[in-house]
């Protein structure tokens, strides 16, 4: 299982939750076991700003090949493109990776439905 959250930081499992899905500096790409017990930890930058153009982002972020993607919010054509690649968009409850990720584990997210009203597409 690999899930994907935007940050702000490169502070790994204590990241602090970046509010701005697609003008985050990271993403903390974290890998399970069956278990939910964290095997693999790492934070890419987010390239997905130069990619340029439309979906580019999304183009960027499916890369990681992610299973589960938790944010605070994205624009509903963000969610849209991830739902329809079978990727769970999750709301983030709380400021910091860990925190997040025992929420996963514990079945205390809810999904992702509505588009921020902020979002701008590309």
């Amino acid at each position: 299982m690999r899930i994907v959250i935007p940050v702000v930081d490169e502070s790994g499992l204590d990241a602090q939750i970046s509010e701005h899905f697609g003008r985050t500096p990271f993403f903390a790409v974290i890998d399970l076991d069956e278990n939910g017990q964290i095997i693999e930890q790492k934070t890419v930058p987010n390239a997905g700003e130069h990619f340029g153009g439309r979906g580019r982002r999304a183009d960027f972020i499916l890369n990681l090949k992610p299973n589960v993607i938790i944010a605070y919010g994205m624009g509903a054509r963000g969610i849209s493109i991830y739902q329809s690649e079978r990727v769970a968009v999750l709301k983030a409850n709380s400021n910091k990776v860990i925190n997040v990720i025992m929420a996963y584990n514990r079945d205390k997210l809810e999904e992702l439905t509505e588009g921020c009203h902020e979002a701008r597409n590309p």
